[in-house]
């Protein structure tokens, strides 16, 4: 794309990101885009993915939209077909991003059956599909990275405990991965994001509008992360920059994880 400064160099990379027409993955799809990538938009909305990889194209870049269910083997099999064939050369950089948070009952013993199911299997299953069909010729050609987007939710509880189980299993699935095929150069690596500022958050936004003032605080940071935060981290993960990295979890968080101020002035004022 023209004018871009974007300093990790994508160019020549086939790129395919998962669950991208809108939040944290239509703004990866930019980016990597912005830094040299053939991208593949790829979305269960078939029209959010074509719309989105029109604009990048007729910003300059590259990008070829897909209508992608990584809840069938099939689907996922036919996207990564089309996208080696319109974008030249078999993916070389795979961003697990698709998610689904079915709403969440009062308590946990409540949660009905489908809840779980269709959690664990979007998110944990739809991102193993995608890299079994990824996986050999990754292998094959001895090149390629794996990006999971996975969550705060995996490492501690901030409600909704099958989004957190799902995201936790795929901190698992990163690691197993690395290391079963790092001796093929493929790289497996993770970024878990705090709360970033998406369309995801529209209905609770629109109950109480003070709500992203009230989490800030919550942030060493002093502000929810955007969803440039974690592209910008996908996209170093991605690149020749972190040619000796992988089996790690990027943590974008604002330092939520690593400690609350609140809670240390109380104790310092106890």
């Amino acid at each position: 794309m023209n004018g871009r400064q974007d300093r990790f160099d994508l160019s020549g990379r086939v790129a395919l990101v998962t669950g991208s027409a809108g939040g944290v993955g239509r703004v990866t799809a930019r980016r990597l885009a912005a830094s040299g990538a053939a991208v593949a938009v790829t979305d269960i909305d078939e029209a959010g993915a074509v719309n989105l990889a029109e604009e990048i194209s007729a910003e300059g870049g590259t990008a070829v939209g897909l209508r992608l269910d990584v809840t069938g083997t099939e689907s996922v099999a036919a996207g990564f077909a089309q996208a080696e064939e319109q974008l030249g050369g078999p993916v070389d950089v795979l961003v697990n991003n698709a998610i689904v948070a079915c709403p969440v009952p009062p308590r946990f013993h409540e949660a009905p059956q489908h809840l779980w199911e269709t959690d664990l299997d979007v998110i944990v299953n739809g991102a193993v599909r995608c890299a079994q069909a990824v996986l050999p010729v990754m292998m094959e050609r001895r090149d390629g990275v794996i990006v999971n987007v996975v969550s705060v939710n995996a490492f501690a509880y901030f409600g909704h405990p099958s989004y957190s189980a799902a995201k936790a299993g795929i901190v698992s699935l990163t690691r197993s991965l690395a290391v079963e095929y790092g001796e093929y150069g493929v790289r497996v690596n993770a970024v878990s994001p705090g709360t970033i500022r998406t369309p995801a958050w529209d209905e609770q936004i629109a109950k109480d509008p003070t709500t992203f003032e009230a989490l800030k605080q919550w942030y060493p940071l002093g502000r929810v992360g955007e969803p440039e935060d974690v592209a910008a981290s996908i996209c170093f993960l991605a690149s020749s920059s972190a040619n000796w990295i992988t089996g790690t979890v990027l943590t974008v968080d604002g330092g939520l994880t690593a400690g609350n101020s609140f809670m240390a002035r109380t104790v310092e004022g106890s």
